[in-house]
């Protein structure tokens, strides 16, 4: 193959890019392609087999492809695993009083809990009156997601 007046053989080519991929993914702070080096590496191997391109290319594919879908869950399950626990989480599971009707159709509603007031969302797309005592179910971004505490009959309060 000749580009620009340059004869390149397709391993120099599949070398080329296992070189550009691994620069790429030295620059970049999370993986983002290092499944292409593979994949590369193993076109470099069929082309140093004199397979045709074609092939090169599906094996190139396949591998990339493969390399993604066998690491990818496992590097996402250890790289991003150190999340930090907060004071907010400690409002996990807690008992607030919604202030404001909670509508998730609109994109509004608060509750107050611990003295302090939050932006709030119910867990459903049920709107949820003020004045409600609703538990915290999670925190999403800045928003407790909510639900109504379940009053049931005859219980004493």
């Amino acid at each position: 193959m000749v580009i620009a007046g340059i004869p390149f053989t397709m391993p120099a080519i599949w070398i080329g890019l296992i070189v550009i991929f691994l620069i790429i993914e030295g620059l970049t702070a999370g993986l983002v392609t290092i499944w292409f080096a593979v994949g590369a590496l193993a076109a470099l191997i069929a082309a140093m087999f004199h397979a045709p391109l074609w092939l090169q290319l599906v094996w190139f594919f396949a591998v990339s492809i493969a390399a993604f879908a066998v690491t990818r869950p496992l590097v996402k399950k250890y790289i991003n695993s150190r999340t930090q626990p907060t004071n907010a989480d400690m409002l996990i599971g807690q008992e607030c009083l919604v202030t404001e009707d909670i509508d998730n159709l609109t994109g509004r509603g608060a509750v107050a809990i611990g003295g302090k007031g939050w932006t709030a969302r119910a867990d459903s797309d049920a709107p949820i009156p003020a004045g409600t005592a609703a538990t915290v179910l999670r925190i999403e971004g800045v928003k407790l997601i909510v639900t109504p505490v379940c009053v049931t009959a005859g219980a004493k309060e």
